[in-house]
């Protein structure tokens, strides 16, 4: 098979079909409604760390990442705008001041039930196009795919 302009290289590869492709339509849409709602501020990521800090408590930042999926470049910086923002805490651990153990402040705790209130809203109107039956089967299929 010839590869030129005109010629495509493999016919039946069609990109509104691939999963990958979808996925990210389906990501820029649920980005826009994220957005648009605002959260005081924050991004997904922080977002994430904010609920995942609330859901297990005080943690280390490695742990947070964990729990957060995220890598270790990724949730320094979460935690560094975090707490610039007044969000979060960090402390040394007692054993080794290397390491820090992040906690939710006062003014981050008392977000948490806005965030989930703005989490579900985000939620709801992602899955908007789909009818019960097909959102929950959505859902279910996301974890399986994670």
């Amino acid at each position: 098979m010839t590869s030129d302009a005109t010629t495509p290289i493999q016919e039946d590869y069609l990109l509104d079909e691939q999963v990958g492709y979808l996925l990210r339509l389906a990501n820029q849409r649920h980005t826009t409604i994220f957005q648009s709602h605002a959260i005081s501020g924050l991004t997904a990521t922080q977002f994430s760390a904010m609920l995942r800090l609330s859901q297990y408590g005080e943690c280390s930042q490695n742990q947070l990442g964990r729990y957060s999926a995220m890598d270790i470049a990724t949730v320094k910086g979460v935690v560094d705008r975090l707490r610039q923002k007044g969000l979060v805490l960090t402390e040394p651990f007692q054993n080794d001041k290397r390491r820090s153990l992040i906690s939710l402040t006062p003014k981050g705790a008392a977000m948490i039930d806005d965030l989930g209130t703005a989490g579900h809203d985000i939620t709801r109107e992602t899955l908007a196009p789909l009818n019960a039956s097909e959102r929950q089967k959505f859902i279910t299929l996301l974890k399986k795919l994670t």
